[in-house]
């Protein structure tokens, strides 16, 4: 039964990394059709950098508490990336240099809901898998 509790509390997580993305996604979007100007589009995504940044670390702890060790290492190439970003201090959006960065920005989020998207796939997965496990029993 811990199990699914664990994999149920990995799949909240991983939702909220999937809100998160899916947030600077949309402000960038309104800014690519000029819904926004880059101020508030910037300071937007700025303000849930870091809250994405430390989901992506609990999760991979927990991960790690847990025992899970293939999610875990599943883990360490987007929170390895994220570390990168925050030491380069490359994690801010720039309001002046916006403009020419929305492609890569959009992609650079893309590829992450990609990513977050394959780990909650396998994340259901297993969830299932402790339930019908557990039924069994």
């Amino acid at each position: 039964m811990g199990d699914i509790w664990t994999w149920l509390i990995s799949f909240f997580f991983l939702i909220a990394l999937v809100g998160i993305i899916v947030y600077q996604l949309v402000c960038l979007a309104d800014l690519e059709f000029d819904y926004i100007n880059p101020y508030d589009s910037a300071s937007r995504i700025n303000s849930v950098v870091l809250p994405e940044f430390i989901v992506q670390g609990v999760l991979c702890v927990f991960y790690l508490i847990t025992g899970h060790w293939f999610m875990a290492l599943l883990c360490l190439p987007y929170l390895y990336y994220n570390f990168q970003l925050y030491s380069k201090r490359q994690h801010l959006v720039d309001v002046t240099e916006i403009f020419n960065l929305l492609n890569w920005e959009k992609k650079k989020r893309l590829f992450k809901l990609a990513y977050i998207i394959l780990n909650l796939f396998l994340t259901i997965f297993w969830m299932i898998y402790s339930a019908l496990d557990d039924h069994d029993d």
